[in-house]
């Protein structure tokens, strides 16, 4: 049991002996890239996902990128995304050449609002990232009949939402390439990395040359025939990737359970409103972010909550507004939804093994500062 004193960490990720285990084969065998590891992760992964294939690459970002190149986005395009996401959901776009055009979201669900989507698309649109956002899945059939309509490209970010399900069916099996992301704070970790899922052969066969320097399919040595990039996954990643999914269910169930004791824990703190539930759907628990009142300053809390030991941070700041996309012309106001989540959100300490105490400890501290809260 932890000391009361004892800060509380916003995420940690959650490691076992059989990650070690599987760490020390691949030392021991000296075969650290390229090697059998990586392909193990990869079969394992696209059976628990229920893909056909997956191609591990160096991280959710070099995923999404490599999904853009391989739908042919290039300088002159335009790539559609949210801009209530973290940065890379839009920065890919721009890996590739492209540039970036935002559609704001749904109020309930911080998904792409389909409308505003369809709304944003112009004669240079090639395609659309969709994010999944908080483990919520967006509304991706509306997308796909979007796109299917305009002939438009579809790259999923499922980087928050591995084993997400939208009406019964998991995120990364709706027919497009979905990318997920491991980094530590994720559902499952690889320390960095991620993986791009698809069922389409020639999709896959792209990918595992575009992550390894544009490598030949004809397999002679040091053959390439294409522009590629260094985004493969080394063998001791694909490692703890591969003893991470045979635990995977065992990872998403505490997950998922300590969400459960979250719930009662705050709905009775003024001010709070919990994570949003759509019917049907069911989340795959990223982040346990609340919504504060637009008047309280969240930044403030945010400060207050450090001082009784409990890490939190505002998740997501508004990609639009980020010093970056200023620097492109963007400005408050452009996106009244997402600008005013951004401002209201708070993500509280989330992990597989945060404690029912530290949960007691994290309610305590927010119902405490907002009995008197810092207002803007």
């Amino acid at each position: 049991m932890s000391s009361v004193s004892e800060p509380i960490p916003l995420a940690q990720p959650d490691i076992g002996p059989r990650e070690e285990e599987l760490v020390l084969e691949v030392l021991r065998s000296g075969m650290l890239s390229l090697g059998p590891m990586g392909p193990r992760f990869e079969r394992a992964f696209a059976d628990w996902v229920g893909t056909k294939h997956a191609a591990a690459v160096s991280s959710g970002t070099a995923g999404l990128h490599l999904g853009l190149v391989r739908a042919g986005v290039g300088p002159g395009d335009e790539v559609i995304t949210s801009p209530f996401s973290f940065i890379s959901s839009a920065n890919c776009a721009l890996h590739a050449g492209a540039d970036v055009t935002f559609a704001d979201i749904d109020p309930v669900t911080f998904n792409l609002d389909p409308a505003a989507l369809e709304a944003a698309i112009t004669p240079r649109t090639k395609a659309i990232v969709p994010v999944h956002i908080f483990g919520l899945p967006c509304d991706i059939e509306a997308i796909s009949a979007i796109a299917a309509k305009h002939g438009l490209a579809i790259v999923e970010d499922g980087a928050e939402a591995l084993g997400a399900m939208r009406q019964g069916r998991k995120v990364g099996t709706h027919g497009s390439p979905t990318i997920f992301a491991f980094y530590p704070n994720k559902q499952m970790t690889t320390g960095e990395g991620g993986i791009v899922t698809t069922d389409d052969d020639d999709v896959y066969e792209d990918l595992l040359s575009l992550r390894n320097q544009g490598r030949a399919d004809s397999g002679a040595w040091l053959e390439h025939d294409r522009l590629g990039w260094n985004y493969r996954m080394d063998d001791l990643s694909a490692a703890v990737g591969l003893a991470q999914v045979e635990r995977l269910d065992e990872i998403l169930g505490r997950r998922a359970a300590v969400a459960e004791r979250y719930a009662p824990l705050l709905a009775g703190i003024p001010g709070v409103t919990l994570p949003s539930v759509v019917e049907g759907d069911v989340r795959s628990w990223f982040v346990y972010t609340v919504l504060l009142e637009p008047h309280v300053d969240r930044n403030a809390v945010i400060g207050l909550l450090a001082e009784r030991g409990v890490a939190s941070k505002p998740y997501l700041p508004s990609i639009h507004l980020q010093p970056l996309y200023r620097a492109r012309g963007h400005r408050e106001g452009e996106f009244p939804i997402s600008e005013a989540t951004s401002a209201r959100a708070l993500a509280l300490p989330f992990f597989g093994k945060l404690t029912l105490e530290q949960q007691e400890r994290v309610a305590e501290a927010l119902a405490a500062v907002l009995a008197d809260p810092p207002v803007r």
